[in-house]
């Protein structure tokens, strides 16, 4: 069975020299797939996302991307390597404009940027309407678009959101959520850490419920959703 495209295998790890958060938590994502991590609140679901991209000490397991383990590299060089994040919080540059902040986001790249802006544009139009206008006077939910579609600018090959929906309507988080599918339809593999765990088991192909850092269940979406101890535990009922 071939290994999925990214993988943080076994990872056991904490902040520096604090004590471990994450304790053998497997979580991976495949093209074309959304893979969510959801559990109770301080579950270590940030965290996972956070060792993955290289935010924290992992002691033991690996993280590989396409088959090249990137467990020593810097979140700079795994950026390079194809990884987009989004943070949950102070993920734009409130004082420059929309257009700004995705030129940002082509920062890295050396080739023309202008096709990947236009394809930003069309999966959030209210972007390319707003686009001359100062990032920090939008709505949660545009802001929330900006940050996507800046991480999109590096054409990643993989991305991951922390808690994308935190804070915005039911509306605007169904918005979102649709633009989230609409991305891993291209092939993007998507892995997202969400508090709203029903919503975000509706959309997604794998799941991964956390307790105290550890796996505690590991199933596609819609078996998560149908499973009884899952129900009554983290979805209320």
């Amino acid at each position: 069975m071939a290994e999925p495209f990214l993988i943080g295998d076994r990872m056991t790890g904490g902040y520096g020299k604090g004590p471990d958060i994450l304790h053998d938590c497997t979580i991976a994502v495949n093209p074309g797939e959304i893979a969510v991590i959801v559990g109770p609140n301080g579950a270590g679901k940030s965290t996972a996302m956070k060792a993955v991209f290289g935010l924290l000490n992992v002691r033991s397991g690996a993280v590989r991307l396409d088959g090249e383990d990137i467990t020593a590299l810097t979140p700079q060089d795994r950026v390079a390597k194809g990884m987009g994040f989004v943070p949950q919080t102070q993920n734009i540059f409130t004082s420059m404009t929309v257009e700004e902040n995705l030129e940002m986001g082509g920062f890295i790249r050396t080739d023309d940027i202008r096709d990947t802006m236009e394809q930003v544009y069309d999966l959030f139009p209210i972007l390319r309407e707003k686009r001359n206008q100062p990032a920090g006077e939008l709505s949660g939910g545009q802001r929330q678009q900006v940050a996507v579609g800046r991480a999109l600018m590096t054409k990643p090959k993989v991305l991951m959101l922390d808690e994308p929906t935190a804070g915005v309507s039911p509306i605007v988080m169904d918005e979102l959520f649709d633009r989230i599918i609409e991305v891993s339809r291209t092939g993007l593999p998507i892995l997202m850490v969400e508090q709203n765990a029903k919503q975000a088991l509706e959309i997604a192909d794998k799941g991964y419920v956390l307790v105290q850092g550890r796996n505690a269940y590991t199933g596609t979406g819609q078996d998560l959703l149908a499973d009884p101890e899952v129900r009554k535990s983290f979805l209320g009922g």
